[in-house]
């Protein structure tokens, strides 16, 4: 990674803009930073100076009876789901806070959950921050300030700027602004418990629980325990108390035939799905390289299985076992050829989240993209960034 030379921190949009604008004249690369707490996350950049987001920070507009905020998109994570929770009100996708897997410091902000489309165990439930977000304000490669979509879900045509942003990494322009609707925070949590089922088992429970009628936010498996225990299977239920202590009867009923179902609740529920959002099962251990794996759930079992025989890799399963978080030992490339081949054959794909810099920079971070996406991708590109100023190779050598 070459020395950067320069650090910007803009004040406001039209001086991010005229940055940009300078940065293209004198043909410089710009990697955009948010809180710099996701810093191991894709690619390493090699680009010639920093750019900012740290004080382009605050709300703008916040309507607690129209369930809808926008910020600027330095304004960290605690300061905006501070000001929900006053009015009993939350981000939808439950996101993640990612200091403990990459070992760093400072405030996730919100624009990088919107740039990263960082989600956490309720997603299988309300969807990605992809879904909940509903409007943009971008710096494009040019230096030009774009706002694309608003307060209020819309039907669109052609490029939807929205959805483009939100996974983009920051490969297509600097988001200025992010607008998110929201949800009421439950009243009450609950977490049923199923102990030292195997993989199959508790995928299989996880499903029956999901499919049910009873409105679980949260299904995770963890082979390896947690806080020394065994094997636990774990399913959270939200809302009002009443409520849920009927789902959770109903629930604990329904899946007797899995075993003998527990209930935890309080704080020592809270901070289980905290976890497992940080992913603190695999993220304290700072040697090993981690993945994420996106499989169908009937499929996950079985790619874990080859997948764990052939690398000894520890893992935990999320969103009822759609999602996998995998630790391996870095090795020559962070297990990706075994693990590849395992992902395909299961019909997903695999994200390498944290390994050392050099094999970052030489393997596929991302899931690897044919001919044809990938002309697209480039095409996209080329659209919003013609001189490729924006986290260069950040998702793709040379995108």
């Amino acid at each position: 990674m070459t020395q950067l030379i320069e650090r910007f921190e803009p004040q406001s949009e039209q001086e991010a803009c005229d940055i940009v604008k300078q940065a293209r004249l004198d043909r410089w690369s710009l990697a955009i930073e948010g809180g710099g707490t996701r810093a191991g996350l894709g690619r390493p950049i090699a680009a010639d100076a920093v750019l900012s987001t740290k004080r382009l920070s605050g709300v703008t507009l916040y309507e607690p009876a129209e369930l809808v905020i926008s910020a600027r998109a330095g304004t960290p994570l605690s300061e905006v789901e501070a000001t929900l929770a006053a009015k009993g009100q939350m981000l939808p996708f439950e996101p993640a806070d990612y200091r403990a897997l990459y070992g760093t410091q400072g405030e996730p902000t919100i624009g990088a959950v919107a740039a990263c489309n960082i989600s956490g165990p309720r997603r299988i439930q309300t969807g990605a921050a992809r879904d909940a977000l509903i409007g943009v304000r971008v710096v494009n490669g040019q230096g030009q300030a774009i706002k694309s979509g608003g307060r209020v879900m819309k039907n669109v045509t052609g490029l939807d700027l929205v959805k483009l942003s939100c996974g983009a990494h920051g490969t297509l322009g600097l988001l200025s602004e992010v607008t998110f609707k929201l949800l009421p925070r439950p009243l009450a949590q609950a977490t049923l418990v199923l102990d030292g089922l195997d993989d199959e088992r508790a995928i299989a429970a996880m499903g029956s629980a999901l499919s049910s009628p009873f409105e679980v936010s949260g299904a995770a498996h963890l082979p390896m325990g947690h806080a020394g225990a065994g094997a636990l299977t774990v399913l959270r239920l939200e809302r009002d108390a009443q409520s849920l202590d009927y789902r959770a009867q109903k629930l604990t009923e329904r899946l007797a035939p899995f075993g003998h179902l527990r209930r935890i609740e309080g704080e020592e529920s809270t901070a289980l799905w905290r976890e497992i959002a940080q992913v603190g099962p695999l993220a304290k251990a700072h040697g090993p390289a981690i993945w994420k794996l996106a499989l169908p759930a009937h499929r996950a079992g079985a790619c874990m299985k080859s997948i764990a025989e052939n690398l000894g890799a520890r893992y935990f399963y999320d969103w009822g076992g759609g999602l996998v978080w995998l630790a391996v030992m870095p090795g020559e490339d962070a297990g990706a050829m075994r693990i590849r081949a395992a992902v395909a054959e299961a019909h997903g794909h695999a994200t390498l989240m944290r390994a050392p810099d050099v094999l970052r920079e030489k393997s596929d971070v991302f899931p690897p993209l044919g001919a044809a996406l990938m002309k697209v991708t480039a095409g996209i590109k080329q659209s919003f960034d013609p001189d490729g100023i924006f986290n260069p190779g950040r998702m793709y050598a040379g995108v």
